[in-house]
């Protein structure tokens, strides 16, 4: 049996995003295997991040930056 065909041209940006977003969201953690390196520095970002809570800046502003550097 023939496998469907996804012309991906004719998705929207929209679309697109969510297609991956789809594709991501079906992987399972055995899908994704991980180095005990790889591990140990999740497990240490997460430390950081329970103790000092979220940092960064939030996406509006991040956006806005780029939509001025592109002007």
């Amino acid at each position: 049996m023939d496998k469907p065909t996804l012309d991906l041209s004719k998705l929207t940006a929209d679309e697109k995003l969510e297609l991956s977003d789809d594709l991501w969201r079906s992987l399972s953690s055995d899908d994704l295997p991980l180095s005990s390196e790889l591990r140990a520095e999740l497990d240490r970002r997460l430390d950081r991040l329970e103790r000092e809570g979220p940092v960064g800046l939030p996406w509006e502003d991040v956006r806005a930056e780029m939509t001025t550097r592109e002007s």
